[in-house]
């Protein structure tokens, strides 16, 4: 199947929902440690939802990951590795900025970071920036920049402008503009190896395509096999720093019902989560069985539908045409405006003035015309190289 950026960045759309979305399964667990449903929706986004899919959709996955060279997995993992530190400090991010806010910051650094990082390290940047194609793209992720600045500039604003008391009902308890933008800074930057991993992975792609095109398949899948490795070096990650909070926390016991604290914040004081209870309350000794199926079925879910952000993202990068490392600008943007809107249905930006909301909005167009710009730049790139290739064949 050949390029068409117009599907590409659809399918990049609807894994951007479903990245901004996947925070909201968290509001509804009760009494549960971060660490704690942190690690239950990591294996279910890391290890089971990828090895699912990629079986269902990818014939001979184990023979496929057996092929690629080992310096390719290892490589592959290592990237993932280094994503998986940008990931648990993201959920830091979202606790101090709020949703919105949390992956505006974030995921923009973290857009530019990941589209760049790519070309770098492959040694092809040159050719980028001497490529009118390439340069409408760069064009697009400045755009995408101006966007994060507009949007920082809200959420200092915010941080003046709304009370404690409206932050703690709309679960934003820990708001902190400084701090929470130190931590997406380099959440942002950390999360930007994803990328780099699925490019060092390409060869695992190459494979699965071969298998697919011989089995009479649609090579739109073939880089699930790849989003298996990166994420098992991401769960390597979160393992480790999950168990030292369990371990530190002593909270291994709220796997079966031993009511724990919740340091994301992720819903409003209502009563429902451990924001609203009194800890040393011995009436609150054990969750219900209820309740501890819903905690692990939330969490779970929650990893599910992080996972089709990449399963989306992966069938919309192989429409990109040769300028596929600018997916990663698409995909960014796309999650920064659908968590925007979900910051809205949220009321994280009610008390705030007009003029605050009005640059929110700013924000959010300058990110759609982002990702039209970059959708254009990867339009030139395939209507230049269509003509070359058709003569290549007479």
């Amino acid at each position: 199947m050949g390029a068409n950026p117009l599907i590409g960045v659809i399918y990049h759309w609807i894994g951007g929902f479903a990245s901004a979305t996947n925070f909201i399964p968290f509001r509804g667990i009760k009494r549960w440690s971060w660490e704690v449903y942190w690690l239950i929706q990591g294996f279910a986004a890391w290890i089971v939802a990828p090895l699912v899919l990629c079986s269902i959709f990818v014939p001979h996955t184990a023979t496929i990951l057996m092929e690629a060279p080992r310096h390719t997995i290892y490589l592959a993992m290592f990237w993932g590795i280094l994503w998986g530190v940008g990931g648990i400090t993201f959920g830091l991010s979202i606790r101090y900025l709020g949703l919105a806010l949390g992956y505006a910051i974030a995921l923009g650094f973290c857009t530019f970071f990941g589209t760049l990082m790519p070309p770098i390290f492959a040694g092809t940047f040159g050719t980028v920036l001497h490529d009118r194609s390439g340069q409408i793209v760069l064009g697009g992720l400045a755009l995408c920049l101006v966007a994060i600045a507009v949007n920082g500039t809200a959420g200092y604003l915010k941080e003046h402008e709304v009370t404690e008391e409206e932050k703690a009902d709309a679960g934003e308890r820990d708001f902190s503009f400084a701090r929470g933008l130190a931590v997406a800074i380099f959440a942002g930057f950390m999360s930007a190896f994803f990328s780099v991993g699925l490019s060092a992975g390409k060869p695992i792609g190459d494979i699965a395509r071969a298998h697919l095109v011989a089995d009479g398949r649609l090579d739109l899948w073939q880089n699930l096999p790849v989003l298996i490795v990166v994420l098992w070096g991401g769960f390597i990650t979160n393992l480790i720093w999950s168990g030292i909070l369990i371990y530190k926390n002593k909270s291994a016991a709220e796997f079966v019902g031993q009511p724990g604290r919740n340091p994301l914040r992720a819903a409003a004081v209502s009563g429902n989560t451990i924001a609203g209870f009194d800890p040393t309350d011995p009436s609150l000794l054990r969750l219900s069985t209820k309740t501890l199926i819903a905690n692990y079925f939330l969490a779970a879910l929650a990893g599910v539908i992080w996972y089709f952000q990449f399963f989306f993202y992966s069938m919309g990068q192989t429409k990109m045409g040769h300028f596929e490392f600018s997916s990663w600008t698409l995909h960014m943007a796309s999650i920064i405006l659908f968590a925007t809107l979900w910051g809205v249905l949220l009321k994280e930006w009610r008390g705030t003035r007009s003029r605050t909301k009005m640059l929110v909005t700013l924000g959010v167009c300058l990110l759609i015309g982002s990702t039209i710009v970059v959708g254009y730049g990867n339009y030139v790139k395939t209507n230049e190289t269509a003509p070359a290739t058709i003569s290549a064949h007479k």
